[in-house]
């Protein structure tokens, strides 16, 4: 994937656990956005029969898999992100498979005449794409709404505590190169009214710039 140069907006969107990225990236959709899903191509490089889920087993063995051979993505996640050099071995094994899907992704959108593509990615910066877009945008939430919301999703207590500790340095690295701060804490129709004046924003200063 080539520099952000062309008419095409892009939008880098990350942040925390639980503070809202997908819900930012569906009101971006609806305002004609292209999304591309970094975790959903995660998950698919992990599907049966793929490649990258071989190697996965053979690093740490079959007890990631469950009875119908699936990936048991509870019985990894609970290895990875309890443990730093786990989780660093295992996005030595899928980043490779991950990258090219990702850059074929926005290929495809941009080739269709995609105006704005948005790529959603927990990773953004350490993948190297904050690089690669227009703007770095990124969802924040204060730690209240960001249990509660971890919690209706069913995460027990300890994963979620283990997943947020794994995003520590998240905002460290990500804060002084963010192009927005969009702060979902609030109410959903006033946090969706900041999401549209940002990408209004955006839009401007691409205009702008080109």
């Amino acid at each position: 994937m080539s520099g952000a140069t062309g008419r095409t907006l892009r939008i880098g969107l990350t942040g925390p656990i639980g503070c809202g990225k997908s819900t930012v990236a569906g009101w971006l959709a609806i305002r004609g956005a292209a999304v591309v899903d970094a975790d959903r191509i995660a998950r698919a490089v992990l599907e049966p029969g793929e490649a990258t889920l071989a190697r996965v087993v053979a690093a740490f063995g079959p007890a990631i898999l469950d009875p119908a051979g699936r990936l048991d993505r509870a019985a990894l996640a609970s290895r990875v992100f309890a443990d730093p050099v786990e989780r660093r071995r295992l996005e030595a094994i899928t980043s490779p498979a991950i990258r090219p899907r990702i850059d074929a992704a926005i290929a495809a959108a941009e080739a269709d005449g995609a105006g704005i593509v948005v790529l959603e990615a927990i990773r953004l910066v350490e993948a190297g794409y904050a690089a690669e877009v227009d703007e770095v945008w990124l969802v924040t939430c204060d730690a209240e709404a960001q249990w509660a919301r971890l919690a209706a999703r069913g995460l027990p207590p300890a994963d979620a505590s283990a997943r947020i500790a794994a995003q520590a340095g998240l905002m460290e690295a990500v804060g002084p190169i963010a192009s927005r701060v969009i702060d979902t804490s609030g109410d959903p129709i006033t946090t969706e009214a900041s999401v549209a004046a940002a990408l209004a924003a955006a839009l401007e200063t691409k205009r702008s710039s080109g």
